[in-house]
């Protein structure tokens, strides 16, 4: 009986995948992609846990256990390293949702059609506009010695600042560039489903009288709620992973910086292009992954107690 109903299931499974050849096709670019990308290299986290040798290979290298994650350790490199990997993702959580939630927001209640076109094609330019684009603009504000910003202060009496020799400025100008190029594309999803809202919640609030905060604060922001935790959720699956593009591009190797701006991904890139070290490359790959499996199952979990339905398994 046991083989049968295993038979039957088989069966099953083979006709629903043949119903659904079409969408089944449309997903094998992707399918292909993760296969390629992040299924066929896992093998390689071993080089984590050896004394990595191009004659010996991958498997042929000497083992050292975690010889590797203990000099990342006590160098104090790692701490750093996900220090600033995760404070600069929760600002650009924290402060990227509330002001897509604002800008969708304020979207809805403008009453003018065209100008409503008008102004998200203007939000969303920022975000195609390339990183490489974004430095050049970036050196041409900051630089020393002919920089607009250092110009004109220079020009109104004062003196210039060594911007690109000041870490502690750089957490702002990153989280600034970071919210200009990624809230207004970021407000489509919430902008979209504030358009999804009953239509007979706004008509009951008007009868009752209600102003336009009123409206904002008992209609559209528990309508969004939903919305957001799944964002969040999904957020919390890359908080260990930065936006390598922006940090080398505002930054690059400038070591003066690394205090406040050095992350996980800039720190594996240097490892390997300018130390070829990729031991301790691959050991803080593989930390960052495990740590950043561990806050999401963390961060469902949590929401999963609050309310299941909320919760992405």
């Amino acid at each position: 009986m046991a083989v049968v109903a295993q038979g039957k299931r088989r069966k099953s499974l083979l006709k629903s995948a043949w119903d659904s050849k079409v969408l089944i096709l449309m997903c094998l670019p992707a399918i292909a992609f993760f296969l390629v990308f992040a299924y066929a290299p896992m093998p390689g986290a071993w080089i984590a846990f050896t004394n990595f040798n191009y004659r010996d290979g991958i498997f042929g290298s000497p083992f050292v256990g975690l010889r590797n994650f203990e000099f990342l350790i006590k160098s104090g490199q790692l701490w750093l390293l996900t220090r600033n990997t995760i404070l600069y993702n929760v600002a650009f959580i924290v402060l990227g949702n509330i002001l897509q939630i604002a800008l969708a927001v304020m979207l809805n209640e403008i009453r003018m059609k065209y100008f409503k076109k008008i102004s998200q094609t203007v939000m969303f330019l920022p975000y195609f506009i390339s990183v490489v684009l974004i430095g050049v603009i970036a050196f041409n504000l900051f630089n020393y010695d002919t920089g607009a910003i250092n110009s004109l202060i220079v020009a109104t009496g004062g003196d210039p600042i060594k911007i690109y020799s000041t870490a502690g400025l750089w957490p702002f100008i990153i989280v600034a560039v970071q919210m200009w190029q990624s809230t207004g594309y970021g407000s489509i999803v919430y902008f979209a489903a504030i358009m999804g809202i009953d239509k007979t919640l706004f008509e009951a609030a008007a009868i009752d009288g209600a102003s336009a905060w009123q409206r904002i604060r008992y209609v559209i922001l528990p309508s969004l709620k939903p919305t957001f935790i799944i964002l969040l959720l999904f957020s919390m699956g890359g908080i260990m992973h930065g936006n390598f593009g922006l940090f080398w591009n505002l930054v690059g190797n400038n070591a003066q910086l690394f205090a406040t701006t050095d992350i996980i991904e800039t720190a594996v890139y240097r490892m390997v292009m300018t130390q070829n070290n990729f031991t301790t490359s691959t050991a803080v790959g593989l930390y960052q992954s495990i740590f950043g499996f561990a806050l999401v199952m963390t961060a469902n979990w949590i929401v999963r107690r609050m309310n299941k339905d909320y919760a992405l398994f």
